[in-house]
């Protein structure tokens, strides 16, 4: 998995957004949201392409582990 679920539980707490905000600017559901922040479930690429879409969108950028430790924060032109 490309996101890590503590990455979009930050990503999502980064733009304040609830689950279902989230959801609806992906098109999948706040179940689907919860669960992949659970770590219960391996999403579908084409799910996780759009959940990181729509973050990126509002400003999100994802950070790769890079030995530090994957993460997440804010475009500086949106804050």
């Amino acid at each position: 998995m490309d996101i890590t679920p503590p990455q979009l539980r930050a990503a999502r707490a980064l733009v304040d957004w609830s689950r279902e905000e989230l959801a609806k600017r992906a098109d999948t559901t706040a179940r689907t949201i919860a669960r992949i922040e659970a770590g219960e479930t391996v999403p579908r690429q084409s799910t996780l392409e759009a959940i990181r879409s729509a973050l990126e969108a509002a400003g999100v950028e994802f950070i790769p582990e890079n030995g530090g430790g994957a993460g997440v924060r804010l475009r500086k032109d949106t804050i």
